[in-house]
């Protein structure tokens, strides 16, 4: 374990030690899939308080971690999230704005990323999780992202962020075999060579947490995702061709 890594685990070891103490929930920033996936390593040392995240909304990539839980405090958890509504005041004569775009406006503003959890953009209109705290800042603050005029708001209409989910299609597909790097380079027109450098590079989580070993099966119902790639959901196995080979179901996020 390298320095970095000794210290963000004991940072979140004192955050839990301090939610158990005071008897209120203690909430991080936005974590990344990988130190979410660091926090899933310390489940043992974490046993006496508990844990869970959420990022706003299902299948975030970027999620708060909330340390408690209602048994032990006697209330449920209130994260606080706040998704902000970045869209263009003319449409018609709107730039095409892209992730890069919206994350760049933030930061020119000074704001940290690990204020900000995912940003999802839909018909020209961006979505931003953020933390309660930056909300009023964000909003008095972003006006333009590039060159095109922009209106920042609280987006508080439930049906609006239901549409945020992500669309998928079922694919039904032949495998070598149940292991991950074989599923992975099938989906994504791989080699395996390629797929297992993915794992080495630790761009490779299953249901959040960071995967290190590429022969490991796929379980039904487990989500992958693969960072630049993009996830999938493993629905089914469905028996095996004359030249034993695997047929499998799976769910892909487009």
């Amino acid at each position: 374990m390298d320095n970095n890594d000794r210290e963000f685990k004991n940072r979140i070891i004192e955050l839990a030690d301090r939610a158990y103490k005071e008897g209120r929930y203690i909430y991080t920033n936005f974590l990344n899939p990988s130190e979410i996936s660091k926090v899933h390593e310390l489940k043992k040392e974490l046993s006496h308080v508990g844990f869970c995240c959420f990022g706003g909304m299902e299948l975030s990539e970027r999620a708060v971690v909330c340390f408690g839980n209602e048994e032990l405090f006697g209330y449920e958890p209130y994260f606080p999230i706040t998704v902000i509504k970045i869209e263009p005041r003319m449409k018609k004569f709107a730039e095409v704005l892209s992730h890069r775009d919206i994350l760049g406006a933030l930061m020119n503003q000074g704001i940290e990323r690990d204020t900000m959890g995912d940003i999802l953009i839909k018909d020209n209109v961006a979505y931003v999780f953020i933390l309660d705290t930056m909300a009023d800042y964000i909003i008095e603050n972003i006006t333009s992202v590039r060159h095109t005029p922009v209106k920042t708001s609280v987006c508080e209409n439930p049906e609006e962020l239901k549409n945020l989910s992500p669309e998928t299609k079922q694919m039904d597909l032949i495998v070598s075999s149940n292991r991950c790097d074989a599923i992975i380079s099938k989906i994504y027109n791989l080699s395996r060579e390629q797929a297992i450098v993915l794992f080495r590079e630790g761009k490779v989580f299953i249901d959040g947490r960071e995967s290190t070993g590429n022969a490991r099966p796929i379980k039904e119902g487990e989500i992958v995702s693969v960072r630049g790639y993009g996830k999938f959901r493993f629905i089914r196995e469905g028996g095996t061709t004359k030249k034993e080979r695997l047929y499998i179901s799976i769910e892909k996020y487009v």
